[in-house]
């Protein structure tokens, strides 16, 4: 049976569907179980959200359409994944002030279990120095800025559900870019596939990045919890992150006031430069695995934050096209893509939701072969040209 597509929104011709309902009752040739629904929230800070609610027959999760194509919680089972943010969202854009003077506006808005940080930039804050005045906001804007198109396809040849998005973030005279995304999960599987397309709409070249904020806490995130990375090299971005270097890979359990500590790493991948790391649980009975490829995102990024669980106990892991530095350090780095006039690079991520010990144990068997292919290289201070001041 032939694919088929619904679609959502259409900035160009006006389409928008305010509410969809369709499931195994309306396709033939497809397992029972899966649906999908979209929505439009009403009421508080979340007035206006779009989210399309997918359920492959064994896993579900959300894609917020008004806040960049970001994920929201998933599920298998009685198992979630995610985290528990003190920012009751999903939030609105128009309640998120990006480009307020500390540059923080982004965290008014930060809840997701997967939010992409860029395109124009996607590391901290940055200032002017002759004026102090804001340059580039904290993770950039493209997670804060709604579809322009949207659309919901069913392949049951293919067993797949999938979800397609444009979101384009452009200025007059300045930068004019464009994300498209397509996010698939099998019927039945434990995985979400993004592919995503970083468009240059100019007829000059352009730059941008990416950073895939993939967000973990409560109940995954437990005191022993540890991430399984195959390390070709490892820096702490700054001091603080280097008094915790010996034990940079284990979680302590939540404690008030815990100092935030980041780790920079490239990571080896296979002869084609795929590769993949693992959050596990102290038990190493649940997990999420991340996998992509180095050629794509050649930085990854842990961000530990385990403090109290009222004021936000979680952590980041975080495969991208640089480190979080600010903008104008990562691109005296060359740490940014290039992207030639209408040109544009692709990029993929595939997050596995693990709810057994057989599939963990099988999640560290492959990194395990990976970190065969070299010894790992930990600094235990800060590097240079790896971490801005």
């Amino acid at each position: 049976m032939a694919a088929k597509t619904w679609q959502l929104t259409d900035v160009s011709d006006g389409t928008f569907v305010e509410h969809l309902e369709i499931s195994s009752q309306d396709i033939d040739s497809t397992p029972e179980g899966w649906s999908v629904a979209k929505k439009t929230l009403r009421g508080g800070l979340s007035d206006g959200v779009e989210v399309v609610e997918i359920n492959n027959g064994k896993l579900s999760f959300g894609v917020l359409l008004t806040r960049g194509m970001s994920l929201t919680t998933a599920t298998i089972g009685n198992q979630s994944f995610g985290w528990k943010s003190p920012v009751q969202g999903p939030v609105h854009p128009k309640y998120v002030p990006l480009n307020e003077p500390s540059g923080l506006g982004w965290l008014d808005g930060f809840d997701e279990m997967m939010v992409r940080c860029g395109l124009e930039s996607n590391g901290a804050p940055e200032f002017d120095e002759d004026t102090n005045n804001l340059k580039y906001p904290l993770h950039g804007r493209i997670g804060n800025k709604p579809a322009q198109k949207a659309a919901v396809t069913i392949d049951p040849e293919a067993g797949t559900i999938s979800i397609s998005g444009v979101v384009v973030e452009t200025r007059f005279h300045f930068f004019k870019l464009c994300l498209e995304t397509t996010i698939t999960t099998k019927f039945g599987g434990n995985a979400i596939t993004i592919s995503d397309t970083v468009k240059n709409l100019s007829a000059s070249p352009a730059e941008a990045q990416v950073l895939y904020h993939a967000n973990f806490g409560d109940p995954l995130l437990d005191a022993g919890s540890k991430v399984v990375a195959p390390i070709n090299e490892l820096v702490p971005r700054n001091d603080h992150a280097a008094s915790g270097i010996e034990t940079w890979d284990s979680y302590q359990a939540a404690q008030s006031g815990f100092e935030e500590q980041v780790y920079f790493l490239t990571c080896l991948g296979d002869d084609d430069g795929n590769t993949e790391i693992l959050l596990k649980n102290a038990h190493s009975t649940q997990g999420v695995s991340l996998g992509y490829n180095t050629s794509e995102l050649p930085c990854f990024s842990v961000w530990k934050n385990t403090t109290a669980l009222e004021d936000g106990f979680v952590t980041g892991i975080e495969p991208g096209t640089n480190y979080p530095n600010p903008r104008t350090y990562e691109g005296e780095q060359g740490r940014v893509l290039k992207l030639d006039p209408n040109g544009s690079a692709s990029l993929g991520l595939t997050m596995r939701f693990l709810v057994t010990d057989k599939q963990v144990s099988e999640a560290e068997g492959r990194i395990a072969a990976l970190q065969t292919k070299g010894e790992p290289i930990i600094h235990t201070k800060p590097q240079k040209g790896w971490c801005a001041r």
